[in-house]
């Protein structure tokens, strides 16, 4: 399909037009978080594309902070679940209570009827419990005994997890992992910032008041607009390079990391990477995706898909190292 010029200016009237919520919205969580602007933007990409978000970064960093704060910035529904060694999975999807004077059953919903859900450190709850989170990631359902329940959107899992405490954890497995669309290394602020945050937050008043800024129905009529912002095929081609360079890299040229990777990205990878892309197209207010969009998106798409062989780790390597690699030798279009 031929594309004219024409039709990417109005596509870009479209998007600005509805930009302005979501300009309100960052504002406003800028009005409490300092800095970590990359991770109050990539946060806007997941509520855009419609993908859950896994935050890691050592305590004290603003995670459940950031996430509270896109909760009440928004007129919607909000659920913490603190993930705990003894946490079931019924303490998240909801039970069956059997009723002793009909001698029926009634349903009690869990906190995941929620539209936004922070599973704080979620590694701290074994693998049966991360697991009843997969039927609401993927399939934006729940079911309870027989009874299946859709999930009223938007629907977004934000969790966040403790790189560095490994007693008491459990590490999430791959195939939840693979679900959350971003990945994001929530890293300390700067001098600056942090000049900032001892004056903002050195005192016993709490975290500043957040309005709500923007409601449900302006997220999704954002994802609406995001289907129409035009990839050239050039950047898919480029977007389905880059993930088949973390599979096969010596096939493009990469023989240096190639003993580095276990195995590479999957194909969410590349669906993830489209979305993201347009996603921060329409975050800068364009009706197109450029390779740069492409770039700025792709270390927190693929590093937790990229698994580095037990080589790399010898060699003090990481999935970061290898992405970055990918990204540095790939041909830009």
């Amino acid at each position: 399909m031929v594309v004219s010029h024409q039709d990417i200016q109005q596509v870009g009237a479209l998007v600005r037009s509805h930009f302005d919520p979501f300009d309100r919205l960052l504002r406003e969580m800028q009005r409490v978080i300092v800095g970590q602007d990359n991770l109050l933007r990539k946060m806007l990409v997941g509520l855009l594309a419609n993908g859950h978000i896994l935050l890691e970064g050592v305590p004290g960093l603003a995670k459940t902070t950031a996430v509270s704060s896109l909760a009440r910035a928004m007129h919607t529904r909000f659920q913490r679940i603190q993930f705990t060694p003894d946490l079931l999975p019924a303490d998240i999807v909801g039970t069956m209570i059997f009723q002793p004077k009909d001698g029926t059953f009634s349903i009690k919903r869990g906190p995941i009827f929620a539209n936004l859900i922070l599973a704080d450190e979620i590694n701290r709850a074994p693998a049966k419990v991360q697991s009843a989170l997969l039927e609401a990631m993927q399939e934006r359902q729940v079911t309870i005994g027989e009874q299946t329940f859709k999930l009223e959107e938007p629907f977004l899992v934000l969790a966040t997890q403790n790189p560095i405490e490994q007693e008491g954890t459990y590490p999430l497995p791959e195939a939840q992992v693979d679900r959350f669309m971003l990945k994001i290394m929530v890293d300390y602020p700067t001098r600056d910032e942090e000049r900032v945050i001892l004056d903002r937050m050195g005192h016993n008043r709490g975290v500043p008041h957040v309005e709500p800024v923007m409601d449900p129905q302006q997220v999704l009529a954002a994802r609406g607009v995001l289907d129409e912002i035009y990839i050239d095929d050039r950047v898919k081609d480029y977007i389905v390079t880059l993930v088949h360079a973390t599979r096969r890299p010596a096939e493009f040229r990469l023989k240096e990391i190639a003993s580095w990777i276990q195995y590479g990205a999957s194909p969410r990878a590349t669906i993830y990477l489209a979305l993201g892309a347009r996603a921060m197209a329409f975050l800068a207010g364009r009706g197109f995706v450029t390779p740069q969009d492409v770039k700025d998106i792709a270390p927190d798409v693929l590093r937790h898909r990229v698994i580095v062989s037990y080589e790399a780790e010898a060699e003090e390597k990481t999935s970061d190292d290898a992405v970055r690699y990918v990204l540095d030798h790939v041909e830009v279009p």
